[in-house]
């Protein structure tokens, strides 16, 4: 294999194959990564604007019988400090949103044993009719399944029952490593990789908005991470035609402050800032028919994140009101609307603020 034709089949917008990516990956320099990733970027959004939105990210609950091995967030049953949102509280926080400018609720949680679909389908309804204005970005794969084998049913009855009920796009949580051999040892409960991109399948047949992410840097190999990125592309080349299917793709790095993986089976974060800056660069070039990557500045910084807009990413995501799950693994950077506008000049490029949609406003 020669680097050079591949870094033009990327440029191409060619699908490479799994040995070419691996190669690729490991093989080109960071100097050929990065700037065959930004000549994509111009290609895929070539007005030199970079996009960043307002919403909030409110936890529905912190029960979760998942106890993935990465997350510090999760409760189990019993325990003191477990909670359900209310919904006295999600008016306050909504109304704080509107005041801040945003129209968007980024709803998670945990696999609560004893919520079912009457739950969230009562809940978004309410929101809905209370907040006509409110874009619900709710779930994910990893809960739909999880509701679905709790009501005996299928996701796309889930999933049609929670878009009558105000369901607007589908966040790309849950995705870890699509390897089950990772999924076992890290979330052992959670989804499967064909459970994942099942639900995935039947949100774009649907034509549901949806996105997708990679955490890296615990103990998959960089074989597995091509394979992930590779997973997501040829699941977004199934899409119906008239799907938007993937808007956006967002790797981000492996949080361990206090987690099992480091705390029992002695696993750091591997991703250094040249390693990320590749991955970002990497994800560009294997996902040609997705239009948007983000780089992760909650969990990698300011500094690097920039860095990233050079090497592909064209999002900077969101300010982040609320977040407390990554966080409590150690992500500690912030940013308000002030401040993430200033980061993307800095870097050189123009802010302009997006919906969900990615519809510039």
């Amino acid at each position: 294999m020669n680097i050079d034709d591949l870094l033009k089949k990327t440029t191409e917008l060619e699908f490479l194959t799994e040995e070419e990516s691996l190669f690729l990956y490991e093989e080109a320099s960071t100097a050929e990564l990065v700037f065959t990733a930004d000549e994509l970027r111009k290609k895929h959004v070539p007005h030199g604007k970079v996009t960043w939105i307002i919403d909030r990210n409110v936890n529905i609950t912190n029960l979760c019988i998942s106890q993935c091995k990465f997350c510090n967030f999760c409760r189990k049953s019993g325990d003191e400090d477990v909670y359900v949102t209310t919904i006295e509280e999600y008016r306050r926080k909504i109304n704080e949103l509107f005041m801040l400018g945003g129209d968007q609720l980024l709803l998670q949680g945990g696999l609560h044993p004893q919520l079912g679909l009457y739950f969230y389908r009562d809940l978004f309804s309410k929101l809905k009719s209370e907040f006509p204005g409110l874009k619900l970005h709710a779930l994910g794969p990893p809960e739909i399944v999880h509701i679905a084998k709790m009501e005996r049913c299928s996701p796309e009855k889930i999933l049609t029952e929670l878009v009558a009920a105000g369901l607007d796009s589908l966040p790309g949580a849950g995705a870890e490593i699509l390897d089950d051999r990772v999924r076992k040892i890290i979330s052992p409960a959670k989804c499967s990789t064909d459970e994942w991109i099942d639900v995935m399948r039947i949100a774009h047949r649907m034509n549901i908005l949806t996105s997708a992410t990679m955490m890296l840097g615990h103990i998959e190999t960089r074989r597995e991470r091509i394979r992930h990125l590779l997973r997501i592309r040829d699941l977004q080349a199934e899409r119906p035609a008239g799907s938007t299917g993937f808007i956006a793709f967002i790797p981000w790095p492996f949080q361990d402050k206090g987690t099992v993986l480091k705390e029992k089976l002695g696993v750091t974060n591997s991703v250094s800032t040249g390693e990320y800056i590749r991955t970002i660069a990497i994800s560009r070039m294997l996902l040609p028919n997705i239009t948007n990557i983000q780089a992760s500045w909650l969990t990698v910084g300011k500094d690097i994140a920039q860095i990233c807009l050079h090497a592909g990413a064209n999002d900077f995501g969101s300010i982040m009101i609320e977040e407390h799950v990554v966080s409590s693994a150690g992500a500690s950077w912030k940013f308000d609307a002030d401040g993430i506008q200033k980061a993307i000049s800095e870097a050189g490029f123009v802010p302009v603020r997006r919906n969900q949609k990615y519809e510039h406003l």
